[in-house]
């Protein structure tokens, strides 16, 4: 796709929407439908288009594999120390302490900065989500790569 110039021009206005786009789905997976899966999905063909137009090796620039690589792990251990926090932090407001349940956010409840930071069954979902779109995004790509970083057998 190199030699095709109205391509190149178009993905290069194409791509910073498409990636806007994704941010959008992310973070509006807080209150509706959407969210972490498929905002990652989004963001992942930023790259894939990124790669099929300007070449792997340029794509391997902007998304390093090894970078890529790591994120699937800090997306996991988010997910995962989301769930873990909820699970051994104490319930707010209660005289004796009981430990939440996996995944139970009212264990987030906090008075830091309160209505500019999000705060329990917010903040819950927003970090779960959150680590859902950084392993899908790098789960993504890292398909991706290996598919198309394969030699060609004759």
């Amino acid at each position: 796709m190199i030699s095709f110039p109205i391509i190149r021009v178009v993905s290069k206005l194409l791509i910073p929407y498409i990636l806007l786009f994704a941010l959008y789905v992310q973070f509006h997976g807080d209150f509706g439908p959407g969210g972490g899966f498929q905002a990652g999905v989004i963001f992942a063909s930023a790259i894939v288009l990124y790669a099929m137009v300007f070449g792997l090796p340029a794509a391997y620039e902007v998304a390093p594999p090894k970078v890529i690589e790591k994120l699937v792990a800090v997306g996991l251990l988010l997910y995962a120390g989301t769930g873990f926090a909820s699970l051994f932090l104490p319930r707010p407001n209660q005289d004796v302490p009981v430990t939440g349940n996996f995944l139970e956010y009212e264990v987030f409840q906090h008075n830091l900065l309160p209505g500019i930071l999000p705060t329990g069954q917010h903040l819950g979902i927003f970090l779960v989500e959150l680590g859902v779109g950084i392993t899908v995004t790098a789960v993504m790509i890292i398909i991706f790569y290996a598919f198309a970083g394969r030699e060609r057998v004759a």
